[in-house]
Protein backbone atom coordinates (compact mmCIF):
# COMPACT_ATOMS: atom_id res chain seq x y z
CA UNK A 1 0.00 0.00 0.00
CA UNK A 2 2.50 2.64 1.18
CA UNK A 3 3.21 5.41 -1.29
CA UNK A 4 0.14 4.32 -3.35
CA UNK A 5 -2.57 4.40 -1.07
CA UNK A 6 -1.49 7.75 0.11
CA UNK A 7 -1.40 9.23 -2.70
CA UNK A 8 -4.49 7.31 -4.31
CA UNK A 9 -6.72 8.49 -1.10
CA UNK A 10 -5.01 12.27 -1.53
CA UNK A 11 -6.87 12.45 -5.10
CA UNK A 12 -9.68 10.65 -4.33
CA UNK A 13 -10.38 7.42 -6.11
CA UNK A 14 -8.01 4.99 -7.91
CA UNK A 15 -7.15 5.46 -11.45
CA UNK A 16 -7.58 9.53 -11.54
CA UNK A 17 -3.94 10.76 -11.12
CA UNK A 18 -3.74 10.43 -15.02
CA UNK A 19 -6.43 12.91 -15.25
CA UNK A 20 -5.55 15.16 -12.51
CA UNK A 21 -4.94 18.54 -13.23
CA UNK A 22 -5.28 20.96 -10.69
CA UNK A 23 -3.33 22.14 -7.87
CA UNK A 24 -3.15 20.64 -5.08
CA UNK A 25 -3.88 22.83 -1.93
CA UNK A 26 -0.70 23.60 0.73
CA UNK A 27 -2.28 21.02 3.39
CA UNK A 28 -2.45 18.02 1.00
CA UNK A 29 1.42 19.02 -0.51
CA UNK A 30 2.21 19.13 3.27
CA UNK A 31 0.47 15.61 3.74
CA UNK A 32 2.18 14.29 0.53
CA UNK A 33 5.60 15.56 1.35
CA UNK A 34 5.63 13.78 5.15
CA UNK A 35 4.03 10.63 3.52
CA UNK A 36 7.21 10.90 0.75
CA UNK A 37 9.52 11.66 3.85
CA UNK A 38 8.07 8.03 5.52
CA UNK A 39 8.11 6.05 2.18
CA UNK A 40 11.47 7.01 1.94
CA UNK A 41 12.80 6.37 5.80
CA UNK A 42 10.78 2.58 5.69
CA UNK A 43 12.51 -0.21 7.10
CA UNK A 44 13.31 -2.94 3.99
CA UNK A 45 13.44 -6.09 5.42
CA UNK A 46 15.48 -8.51 3.04
CA UNK A 47 14.40 -11.60 5.51
CA UNK A 48 11.01 -11.93 6.10
CA UNK A 49 9.70 -13.76 9.50
CA UNK A 50 6.40 -15.21 10.30
CA UNK A 51 7.15 -12.48 13.31
CA UNK A 52 7.78 -9.30 10.86
CA UNK A 53 4.67 -10.28 9.01
CA UNK A 54 2.66 -11.11 12.42
CA UNK A 55 3.51 -6.93 13.90
CA UNK A 56 3.08 -5.30 10.65
CA UNK A 57 -0.47 -3.13 10.57
CA UNK A 58 -2.26 -4.49 7.11
CA UNK A 59 -1.81 -1.09 6.29
CA UNK A 60 2.01 -1.77 5.66
CA UNK A 61 2.11 -4.92 5.16
CA UNK A 62 1.42 -5.08 1.42
CA UNK A 63 4.32 -2.65 1.21
CA UNK A 64 6.88 -4.77 3.50
CA UNK A 65 5.94 -7.90 1.60
CA UNK A 66 6.71 -6.30 -2.25
CA UNK A 67 9.90 -4.49 -1.04
CA UNK A 68 11.01 -7.54 0.41
CA UNK A 69 10.39 -9.49 -3.27
CA UNK A 70 12.18 -6.05 -5.05
CA UNK A 71 15.26 -7.59 -3.07
CA UNK A 72 15.12 -10.41 -4.63
CA UNK A 73 15.29 -8.87 -7.95
CA UNK A 74 19.15 -8.63 -9.80
CA UNK A 75 20.40 -5.24 -10.01
CA UNK A 76 19.50 -4.34 -13.57
CA UNK A 77 16.32 -5.92 -13.42
CA UNK A 78 16.84 -7.75 -16.91
CA UNK A 79 16.05 -11.17 -15.57
CA UNK A 80 12.98 -9.85 -13.66
CA UNK A 81 10.63 -12.39 -15.68
CA UNK A 82 12.84 -15.02 -14.60
CA UNK A 83 13.47 -14.67 -11.01
CA UNK A 84 9.80 -14.03 -10.85
CA UNK A 85 8.67 -17.18 -12.40
CA UNK A 86 11.09 -18.76 -10.00
CA UNK A 87 9.57 -17.70 -6.66
CA UNK A 88 6.27 -19.71 -5.71
CA UNK A 89 2.80 -18.85 -7.14
CA UNK A 90 1.93 -16.75 -4.11
CA UNK A 91 5.24 -14.46 -4.22
CA UNK A 92 4.15 -14.07 -7.97
CA UNK A 93 0.81 -13.35 -7.58
CA UNK A 94 1.57 -10.60 -5.19
CA UNK A 95 4.60 -8.72 -7.46
CA UNK A 96 2.32 -9.42 -10.17
CA UNK A 97 -0.43 -7.85 -9.08
CA UNK A 98 1.39 -4.63 -7.22
CA UNK A 99 2.70 -4.26 -11.04
CA UNK A 100 -0.61 -4.19 -12.68
CA UNK A 101 -2.80 -1.95 -10.11
CA UNK A 102 0.60 0.33 -10.13
CA UNK A 103 -0.11 0.59 -13.71
CA UNK A 104 -3.53 1.01 -13.92
CA UNK A 105 -4.00 3.45 -11.56
CA UNK A 106 -1.38 5.63 -13.20
CA UNK A 107 -2.00 4.99 -16.84
CA UNK A 108 -4.37 2.23 -17.40
CA UNK A 109 -4.06 -0.83 -19.13
CA UNK A 110 -2.89 0.73 -22.02
CA UNK A 111 0.50 1.79 -19.49
CA UNK A 112 0.30 -1.53 -18.13
CA UNK A 113 0.97 -3.37 -21.12
CA UNK A 114 3.69 -0.88 -22.74
CA UNK A 115 6.07 -1.08 -19.74
CA UNK A 116 8.00 -4.15 -18.65
CA UNK A 117 4.98 -5.18 -16.20
CA UNK A 118 3.51 -6.43 -19.45
CA UNK A 119 5.39 -9.25 -19.84
CA UNK A 120 3.20 -10.83 -16.65
CA UNK A 121 -0.28 -9.98 -18.40
CA UNK A 122 -0.49 -13.69 -19.47
CA UNK A 123 -0.29 -14.69 -15.30
CA UNK A 124 -2.28 -12.07 -14.19
CA UNK A 125 -6.07 -13.57 -14.18
CA UNK A 126 -4.49 -16.49 -12.10
CA UNK A 127 -2.67 -14.71 -10.04
CA UNK A 128 -5.84 -12.64 -9.59
CA UNK A 129 -8.01 -15.55 -8.64
CA UNK A 130 -5.31 -17.19 -6.55
CA UNK A 131 -5.61 -14.37 -3.85
CA UNK A 132 -9.12 -14.11 -4.04
CA UNK A 133 -10.20 -11.68 -6.49
CA UNK A 134 -11.76 -13.19 -9.32
CA UNK A 135 -13.85 -10.10 -10.43
CA UNK A 136 -10.67 -8.58 -11.02
CA UNK A 137 -9.39 -11.72 -12.73
CA UNK A 138 -12.06 -11.63 -15.36
CA UNK A 139 -11.79 -8.22 -16.14
CA UNK A 140 -7.88 -8.33 -16.66
CA UNK A 141 -8.86 -11.94 -18.37
CA UNK A 142 -11.25 -9.78 -20.92
CA UNK A 143 -8.69 -6.72 -21.49
CA UNK A 144 -5.98 -9.49 -22.61
CA UNK A 145 -7.84 -10.93 -25.20
CA UNK A 146 -8.49 -7.19 -26.21
CA UNK A 147 -5.01 -6.28 -26.25
CA UNK A 148 -3.89 -9.38 -28.02
CA UNK A 149 -7.23 -9.05 -30.67
CA UNK A 150 -6.79 -5.22 -30.91
CA UNK A 151 -2.51 -5.50 -30.74
CA UNK A 152 -1.96 -3.77 -34.14
CA UNK A 153 -4.84 -0.55 -33.28
CA UNK A 154 -3.32 -0.22 -30.07
CA UNK A 155 0.39 0.06 -30.64
CA UNK A 156 0.51 1.55 -33.86
CA UNK A 157 1.38 4.88 -32.19
CA UNK A 158 3.71 3.56 -29.79
CA UNK A 159 6.94 4.25 -31.47
CA UNK A 160 8.99 5.06 -28.88
CA UNK A 161 8.28 8.47 -28.32
CA UNK A 162 5.93 10.49 -25.08
CA UNK A 163 4.27 11.84 -28.02
CA UNK A 164 3.46 8.26 -29.96
CA UNK A 165 2.53 6.44 -26.63
CA UNK A 166 0.18 9.70 -25.53
CA UNK A 167 -1.59 9.63 -28.97
CA UNK A 168 -2.28 5.71 -28.17
CA UNK A 169 -4.84 6.89 -25.98
CA UNK A 170 -7.22 8.06 -28.82
CA UNK A 171 -9.66 5.30 -29.39
CA UNK A 172 -8.05 2.95 -27.35
CA UNK A 173 -10.08 -0.16 -26.76
CA UNK A 174 -8.82 -1.09 -23.39
CA UNK A 175 -9.75 2.79 -22.29
CA UNK A 176 -13.13 1.12 -21.51
CA UNK A 177 -11.41 -1.44 -18.77
CA UNK A 178 -9.96 1.15 -17.13
CA UNK A 179 -12.83 2.72 -16.33
CA UNK A 180 -14.45 -0.85 -14.71
CA UNK A 181 -11.16 -1.33 -13.38
CA UNK A 182 -11.71 1.82 -11.29
CA UNK A 183 -15.13 1.12 -10.86
CA UNK A 184 -14.67 -1.84 -9.65
CA UNK A 185 -12.29 -0.62 -7.21
CA UNK A 186 -14.32 1.35 -5.22
CA UNK A 187 -16.53 -1.74 -4.22
CA UNK A 188 -13.54 -4.49 -3.90
CA UNK A 189 -10.33 -3.53 -1.87
CA UNK A 190 -8.11 -4.95 -3.79
CA UNK A 191 -5.18 -4.23 -1.29
CA UNK A 192 -7.17 -5.85 1.51
CA UNK A 193 -7.76 -8.75 -0.26
CA UNK A 194 -3.73 -9.74 -0.43
CA UNK A 195 -2.87 -8.41 2.68
CA UNK A 196 -6.08 -11.10 3.83
CA UNK A 197 -4.21 -14.02 1.50
CA UNK A 198 -0.61 -12.93 2.86
CA UNK A 199 -1.62 -13.83 6.32
CA UNK A 200 -3.60 -16.71 5.54
CA UNK A 201 -0.67 -17.83 3.65
CA UNK A 202 1.74 -15.97 5.80
CA UNK A 203 4.16 -19.37 5.04
CA UNK A 204 4.58 -19.01 1.79
CA UNK A 205 6.40 -15.52 2.04
CA UNK A 206 8.99 -15.88 5.21
CA UNK A 207 12.52 -16.73 4.35
CA UNK A 208 13.45 -18.00 7.95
Amino acid sequence: MGIITTILNLFGCSGQTKKYDSGLSKEMEEQLANSVEVFKNRPIHKELTEQIIDTTADENLLQVVFDNLSEKQPADYEKEYETVMSWNKSRQAIYMIWALEAEVNNGGYNQFYFNSSGQFYKHLPDALKLVGAPKFADLTKRANDTFEKENPKITQHQDGTIEGFSKSYDDNPLNDFDTEFYELYKNENLQQIQVDFIRKNKKEFIDK
